[in-house]
C-alpha cells in the first residue's frame, strides 16, 4: 500500500526530499541553542565576562535565525509536497473511475467514492505532511536532546529515561485502542455522505411528500453514529494530554530537586547554566514525544484511508480494449449469438439474460417491449459494451464488440439511457456532449429531429438558455428530447432509445419516430418502450419475458401468434396504459380516429387507439 501511494508523489519528490533535510537542520539548531545558552550563563553571567556574554549571545541569535530559515523552508516545502501529493491521488482516482465499467461502479457506492476522493485523501495528505516534517523532526529532537542531556549530566539523564519508558507504555495503549475505532470511522462517513447526497438530489421529492422531518431524522442518526464513534476515539486520545503534562511537570520537579542539590555540591561539576539547559531539554524531549504519539494516531487513520484509496486505484476496469482494436464500425448490423449474462456482483443469482439469439440488419428499426425487470435495458447495454456477456458474443458491424476500441464503438452506438441526465451549462453545452465541435446549425438540425426546437425557440435565450444541474429547470419530456438530440449529434450507426420518450405525449412521440425515419434511414434504431404505440411501426419487435426472447416479428404477426404481445396490445387499447395490470378500465368505450378512418377503407389502423378518449371527451364537455 505504501509503495503504491508513494508512486503518486511524482513531480513533488524534490520537495518531499528537501523537507526532512530542512527539518533536520532546524532540529540541530534548536538543540545547539540550549548548549550555547548554558555557556552564556556559566561563562558570561556567572563570571561577569561581558565579552563571553556578547559572544554567546550573538551565537544564539545566529542559531535562532538559521533555525527560523530552516523552519520556514520546511513548512513551505512540506505544504507544497503534501498538497501536490493529494492532488495527484485525487486525479489518479478520478481518471481510474472514468475508466470503470458499469460492473466496476457497481462495487463502489457513490457516497463511498466521494468520501475516498475527499476525506480519505485529506487524511493521507495531512499525514504525509506530518511524516515529512514532524516524523523527522520529533525523533531527531529526541535523539539529539538525549545525547546533550547525557553529555551535561549522566545521573540526571536517568530521570528522562524513566519518563520515556512510562510515556511509551501509556501511548502504546492509547494508540492500540484508538486504531481499532478509527477503521470504523470512514464507514460512518460514507453513511453520512450518502444521506446528504440522496437528500439534496431528491429535494423536490422530499418536499413534495413533506418528508423533511424524516430526512432530518435520518441525517441526525447518521451524524449521531459518527459523533458517538468519534467521541469514543477522542476520549481515549484525550488521555494523551494529561498524561504528557503530568510527566513533564514531574520531571521538572525531580530535576529541580536533584539538580539543585548537585548545583549546591561543589564537587559535582554541575553549574547553574547546565541545569537551565536541562530544563530546556525537558520540554523539548517530552513535547516531541507527544508529537510522535499524534503521528502514530494519524498513521492509524491514514492506514485505513490509504487502504480505501488503493482499492480504487487498484481496481482494474473489467472492460478494456484489445491490444490491436478495430477503430471503424462497418455498419449498424447487430447479432446476438447464444448470449447469456449475469451481473458479477456479490449475491448475484441466475442469469439476467439467457440464450439470446437475435440478428438485426443495418438500418432496421427494432422495438423492444416486455414487463418490468425482463432484461430490456440489460440487453441493449451489451451492444455498446457497457457490460460484457457471460456467454456467447454480441457483434456490431459483423465484428465482436470485444474487438473494438471502446471509444470508437461507443461513438457509433449512441445510447439514450432510461435515466436522462443533463449537466449544468447552456443547452448548446449539453448538446455538444454528442459532438464537441458541433456548430449551431448542426445542433438546431438534431433538435428539430428530436422535436426539441419547439420549446427551445420559446425560451428567452434559446440555445444559450442555462440548464441547472441535473436539468431541474426543464420538464421530463424536454429533458428526454434534449438527450435524444445530443445522441443524434454523434451520427451513430446504431441509436438506442431506452424508454426515452416515456415523458412525451403520443403525438410528439410519433413525430420523433417519423423524423428518425426521414433523417437517419441508414441508422439502426432500437426503441425500448412501455407503449405499443411507440414500437408498432418498427420493422420488427422483440418481446422479452424473464430474460428470454419470447418472440421477434412484426406488429401484425405478433398480434396473431404471440399471446404476450397480444395481451399487452389489447390491455393498452382497452384503456389501461400499463400492461402489467390487466383487466383494468375494460368497460371504457374508446374512440380511435385512426381506426375509424381505416375502417372506412377496410384496412388495419396504423396506430393503436388512444386509451379513454371517449370518456375524456365527455368529461371535457361537462366542464
Amino acid at each position: 500500500m505504501i509503495k503504491k501511494l508513494a508512486s503518486y508523489i511524482k513531480q513533488y519528490k524534490r520537495s518531499a526530499i528537501l523537507t526532512p533535510i530542512c527539518a533536520a537542520g532546524e532540529v540541530v539548531m534548536e538543540v545547539l541553542i540550549p548548549l550555547v545558552m548554558a555557556e552564556l550563563i556559566n561563562q558570561g553571567i556567572e563570571k561577569g565576562d561581558m565579552g563571553a556574554l556578547i559572544k554567546y549571545g550573538l551565537m544564539m541569535m545566529a542559531l535562532a535565525l538559521v533555525s527560523l530559515f530552516f523552519g520556514v523552508a520546511c513548512a513551505h516545502l512540506a505544504s507544497h509536497a503534501s498538497t501536490g501529493f493529494g492532488a495527484n491521488l485525487r486525479q489518479a482516482m478520478y481518471e481510474n473511475i472514468q475508466r470503470f465499467s458499469f460492473g466496476n461502479i457497481d462495487k463502489f457506492s457513490t457516497a463511498g467514492l466521494v468520501t475516498r476522493l475527499t476525506t480519505d485523501v485529506t487524511n493521507i495528505q495531512n499525514t504525509f505532511q506530518m511524516i515529512t516534517r514532524i516524523a523527522v523532526r520529533a525523533p531527531l529532537t529526541l535523539i539529539f536532546s538525549l545525547v546533550a542531556v547525557l553529555k551535561i549530566n549522566g545521573q540526571l539523564s536517568m530521570i528522562f529515561l524513566v519518563a520515556l519508558v512510562f510515556l511509551a507504555t501509556v501511548l502504546s495503549f492509547i494508540i492500540g485502542t484508538a486504531s481499532k475505532l478509527f477503521t470504523q470511522v470512514f464507514k460512518k462517513y460514507d453513511d453520512l455522505n450518502a444521506s446528504v447526497q440522496e437528500n439534496v438530489k431528491a429535494i423536490r421529492v422530499v418536499k413534495a411528500f413533506v418528508r423533511e422531518d424524516h430526512e432530518n431524522a435520518k441525517f441526525k442518526k447518521a451524524a449521531g453514529n459518527l459523533y458517538n464513534l468519534f467521541v469514543k476515539v477522542e476520549n481515549i486520545i484525550a488521555l494523551n494530554g494529561p498524561v504528557m503534562m503530568t510527566t513533564v511537570y514531574t520531571v521538572i520537579l525531580l530535576l529541580s530537586w536533584f539538580g539543585a542539590k548537585l548545583v549546591c555540591t561543589p564537587d559535582s561539576g554541575m553549574l547553574v547554566g547546565d541545569l537551565s539547559a536541562m530544563f530546556s531539554y525537558v520540554m523539548s524531549i517530552l513535547m516531541n514525544l507527544m508529537m510522535l504519539s499524534m503521528i502514530f494516531v494519524n498513521l492509524t487513520m491514514a492506514s485505513a484511508a490509504g487502504k480505501r484509496i488503493v482499492e480504487v486505484l487498484d481496481e482494474q476496469p473489467s472492460i478494456t480494449a484489445p491490444e490491436q482494436p478495430l477503430t471503424e464500425v462497418r455498419d449498424g448490423s447487430i447479432d446476438f449469438n447464444s448470449v447469456s449474462f449475469k451481473y458479477h456482483t456479490e449475491g448475484s443469482g441466475d442469469d439476467i439474460l439467457e440464450d439470446i439469439d437475435l440478428h438485426i440488419k443495418s438500418g432496421e428499426t427494432i422495438g423492444v417491449i416486455g414487463g418490468t425487470g425482463c432484461g430490456k435495458t440489460t440487453l441493449v447495454s451489451l451492444i455498446s459494451r457497457l457490460y460484457d456477456v457471460t456467454e456467447g458474443s454480441v457483434c456490431v458491424g459483423g465484428q465482436d464488440v470485444r474487438k473494438y476500441d471502446l471509444e470508437a464503438l461507443r461513438d457509433q452506438v449512441a445510447v439514450v439511457l432510461q435515466k436522462n441526465v443533463l449537466f449544468s451549462g447552456t443547452i448548446l453545452d449539453n448538446l455538444r456532449w454528442g459532438k464537441a465541435d458541433a456548430t449551431l446549425e448542426e445542433c438546431q438540425a438534431v433538435c428539430r429531429q428530436a422535436c426539441a426546437d419547439e420549446f427551445i425557440e420559446k425560451m428567452p435565450d434559446k440555445y444559450d438558455t442555462y440548464i441547472e444541474q441535473g436539468g431541474t429547470n426543464v420538464s421530463g419530456g424536454q429533458k428526454q428530447r434534449l438527450c435524444i438530440a445530443r445522441a443524434l449529434l454523434k451520427k451513430p450507426r446504431v441509436l438506442i432509445l431506452d424508454d426515452s420518450t416515456s415523458a412525451v405525449d403520443t403525438a410528439t412521440d410519433a413525430k420523433i419516430r417519423k423524423a428518425f425515419a426521414q433523417a437517419i434511414p441508414g441508422t439502426t434504431k432500437i426503441i425500448i418502450a412501455q407503449r405499443v404505440a411507440s414500437v408498432q411501426d418498427a420493422d420488427r419487435i422483440i418481446v422479452m419475458e424473464d430474460g428470454k426472447v419470447a418472440a421477434f416479428d412484426t406488429h401484425e404477426k405478433l398480434i396473431e401468434t404471440n399471446d404476450i404481445y397480444r395481451e399487452i396490445y389489447e390491455t393498452q387499447t382497452s384503456g389501461s396504459g400499463d400492461f402489467d395490470e390487466t383487466n383494468s378500465d375494460k368497460d371504457i368505450e374508446v374512440f380511435d380516429p385512426h381506426k375509424a378512418a381505416q375502417a372506412e377503407k377496410g384496412g388495419m389502423p396504423p396506430f393503436p387507439p388512444m386509451p379513454g378518449m371517449k370518456k375524456m371527451k365527455k368529461e371535457v364537455r361537462k366542464a
